[in-house]
């Protein structure tokens, strides 16, 4: 830092080539966010300077947290959930293992049996908790095999997850299977749905993934991602709104003298802009919203076949995955572990820009 400061000028202008150097959306085919609805933009700005992390200082800003985990609660079949509002997947699931953790001290060398497809950010988890990590293989469609993760758990076992929209093949795992496991082993069920949670209720006849289903415990769920906010917003959904109290620390100094929550200061501008948005579109919105993501996705699907490449699995979210390793320059696609093709057809990925991408792809392999 230097003495002497620069306009607000300079600095906007430096800042600005810097992010010019970014990719542009219409050009980004492998992320799971998307640029924030313009109300969750202004929304953010309102809300900039509000901690949640001392509620007592910004009470209307906690009861926009309130009601935004009430409206998650609803989609997710219970009105009545408790939970708070995260950073994002990562760190709903690592407070989710934390619970079911602390919910067994019994357990003296405790485990998590977990699917191929779970988040990277379980490895981070189970590093951090000490806790042994049990990898169920893929059964058909890239889902949990369900017959091994029975064989898998024994006394030891924690938490048993299943993951709703998967990151890789944005597939869905046999969730009701997946609790009934868990409360036969009378241990903790978490569902991963930080993606998949803002897609499947959207879906024309969505199977059973959420508090819907009898035994699962809690759920992650990304507002930033189809939920339309500003980064970074997610939120863990408990059945037991008592399950979370496990977690609380003292904290004497601030206006709330207990704090369950990982991070402490907590920005609301995040959470407030992603109540705008589910107040703001309703379930009709956000149903229009996904068709249009569908309908980009079959049609992103047909082209590339129609270019030799072959569909690994049939879309049943708004990712798509091929076999074939060459993808056009210029756009920014990813790739699975099994080296697959990988696109995740979000809102920014527009009609046009599907075209644009299927002519780059055929001229390519001309």
């Amino acid at each position: 830092m230097k003495d002497e400061g620069c306009s607000m000028g300079e600095v906007l202008s430096f800042l600005s080539d810097l992010r010019d150097e970014d990719l542009h959306h219409d050009r980004i085919l492998s992320s799971m966010c998307t640029i924030p609805h313009p109300i969750a933009i202004a929304v953010h700005e309102m809300f900039s300077a509000t901690n949640l992390g001392d509620p007592g200082l910004y009470p209307g800003t906690a009861k926009i947290e309130d009601l935004l985990i009430h409206s998650l609660g609803e989609l997710m079949h219970l009105p009545d959930a408790g939970g708070y509002c995260t950073s994002g997947g990562t760190e709903s699931n690592l407070q989710a293992i934390r619970i079911a953790k602390k919910l067994k001290p019994e357990v003296k060398e405790p485990n998590i049996v977990v699917p191929a497809s779970a988040h990277f950010s379980f490895d981070k988890t189970c590093d951090m908790l000490d806790l042994e990590m049990r990898v169920v293989p893929y059964g058909t469609n890239y889902t949990v095999d369900t017959e091994k993760m029975a064989e898998m758990v024994d006394r030891s076992t924690i938490a048993v997850v299943a993951v709703a929209g998967t990151t890789e093949y944005g597939m869905i795992d046999d969730v009701s299977v997946v609790a009934r496991i868990a409360e036969e082993q009378n241990c903790f069920c978490h569902v991963d749905a930080a993606f998949g949670g803002f897609v499947i209720p959207f879906l024309e006849n969505p199977p059973l993934f959420d508090f819907a289903v009898t035994g699962v415990d809690s759920l992650s769920l990304d507002p930033h991602k189809l939920g339309l906010a500003t980064i970074p917003c997610g939120s863990l959904l408990l059945r037991d709104p008592k399950a979370l109290n496990c977690l609380s620390v003292d904290s004497p100094y601030l206006t709330m003298k207990k704090q369950c929550t990982l991070v402490g200061t907590r920005s609301g501008a995040d959470v407030a802009g992603a109540y705008a948005v589910m107040k703001h579109l309703g379930r009709e919105g956000f149903r229009a919203m996904i068709a249009g993501c569908m309908e980009n996705t079959r049609r992103l699907v047909v082209g590339m076949e129609a270019c030799g490449y072959s569909r690994v699995v049939d879309p049943i979210m708004n990712v798509a995955v091929f076999t074939g390793e060459i993808a056009p320059v210029g756009w920014k696609v990813s790739y699975t572990r099994n080296n697959h093709l990988r696109f995740v057809v979000m809102p920014h990925v527009t009609c046009d820009v599907i075209e644009c991408f299927l002519a780059d792809v055929a001229a390519m392999r001309e």
